[in-house]
């Protein structure tokens, strides 16, 4: 059965996924704001159809950590989950992504419309300040920011590398940066055909103490991130059977 429900989920997400891109080709040349409506209405379809043919809802934990002004939230990265998911939980958000991503037709092109921020992993210390421009411009427009510190997805369980680019963006931007934990890979497995049946939980942290040096910085939000997360991991698997088992955990991928 869930293969059957993981089969047609997937139908649907790639098919109507394609007559939402080509819906939206005129927020192109509307002002940004329309194309940020279009990109929450398209997670909106893809979350709703995930729940009613796989079975797959979600839930939100910490609301109240969540600053009433724009932030930076880094975010644990174990799915796509997650990388749409923030359409839906927070105010105009800004996705910090890898710039072969914005090449990919019509996909690409609305996330640059709708402000996201690329990164050329190649350029080094340059890649880092114009990260911080870019995240800078955002948060001064009222975007709040996404960053996935490991830079891909690891396993569930199985931190991927925690990358720089995070502890420049919390020296230096003005802003809170709030740790961000899950555990979707458990249902949403990378590089996988089924979507277990069950419910994602994704859980907003306290945000960060400011002033910290740049290793306390790091270890504190690698820290709360993989405790939490490997929390929400261990009580989803007492409570759904169907989500990923343990031995079935694949290593994370080396990252750049």
């Amino acid at each position: 059965m869930t293969a059957i429900r993981s089969f047609l989920f997937n139908t649907v997400f790639f098919a109507g996924g394609l007559v939402l891109a080509l819906l939206l080709l005129p927020c192109l040349v509307l002002p940004r704001r329309a194309m940020q409506w279009g990109l929450k209405f398209w997670a909106a379809v893809m979350m709703q159809a995930l729940k009613l043919i796989a079975g797959l809802s979600w839930e939100v934990r910490g609301l109240e950590n969540v600053p009433d002004r724009p932030c930076i939230f880094a975010c644990k990265h174990q799915s796509a989950w997650e990388t749409g998911i923030f359409y839906l939980l927070v105010d105009d958000p800004s996705y910090i992504l890898k710039k072969e991503l914005l090449s990919i037709p019509f996909f690409g092109w609305y996330l640059a419309k709708g402000g996201a921020i690329a990164i050329d992993r190649k350029a080094g210390a340059s890649a880092l300040k114009l990260m911080i421009t870019g995240a800078q411009d955002r948060l001064a427009r009222g975007q709040n920011v996404v960053i996935f510190p490991e830079g891909t997805r690891s396993a569930p369980g199985k931190p991927g590398t925690y990358h720089p680019g995070v502890a420049a963006l919390y020296k230096g931007v003005d802003a809170p940066l709030v740790p961000v934990a899950l555990n979707s890979g458990l249902f949403w497995q990378r590089r996988s055909f089924l979507k277990r049946p069950g419910r994602i939980t994704i859980e907003f942290l306290p945000a960060v103490a400011p002033d910290q040096d740049r290793k306390a910085f790091m270890r504190e939000l690698q820290t709360g991130i993989e405790g939490a997360s490997n929390a929400l991991i261990a009580e989803a698997r007492a409570v759904y059977p169907h989500a990923l088992p343990e031995r079935e955990t694949e290593p994370s991928e080396d990252t750049a």
